[in-house]
């Protein structure tokens, strides 16, 4: 008869390259990758603000609206209408969004007075 060796004992695959791998992905995605910018605009809190002074200015932002004092106005004419409310571009102008005014609405509006020129926007809920 014919004696045969034991056949070889089944090693267990690395885990160890399969990881490194995975490491080095994860520090070339990281590298390569670019943050976005972010962008911050300068707001006041309603309560740290300067002395209110003028006509009042309160914009009433909403989902689908925009109100100047109680009084629909367009987005293109709001900035004309504010214009005629304010001596300087430093007067304060208070932002109040309703409960269904998406954030970002909130903040176009806002964006586009600083890109007018208006730099003391406040706020308020």
């Amino acid at each position: 008869m014919f004696s045969f060796a034991p056949p070889p004992v089944r090693r267990r695959p690395s885990l160890t390259p399969m990881i490194d791998v995975v490491f080095l992905l994860l520090v070339f995605f990281m590298l390569a990758s670019q943050f976005g910018k972010d962008n911050a605009l300068p707001l006041s809190v309603a309560g740290t603000a300067s002395i209110y002074t003028g006509p009042p200015r309160l914009v009433d932002i909403g989902a689908a609206d925009l109100r100047l004092n109680g009084v629909s106005v367009s987005p293109a004419a709001l900035v004309d209408r504010l214009s005629e409310l304010t001596q300087t571009t430093d007067d304060t102008i208070v932002l109040r969004g309703d409960a269904a005014t998406p954030l970002q609405r909130l903040i176009d509006v806002a964006e586009a007075l600083r890109q007018a020129g208006f730099t003391r926007l406040s706020v308020v809920e």
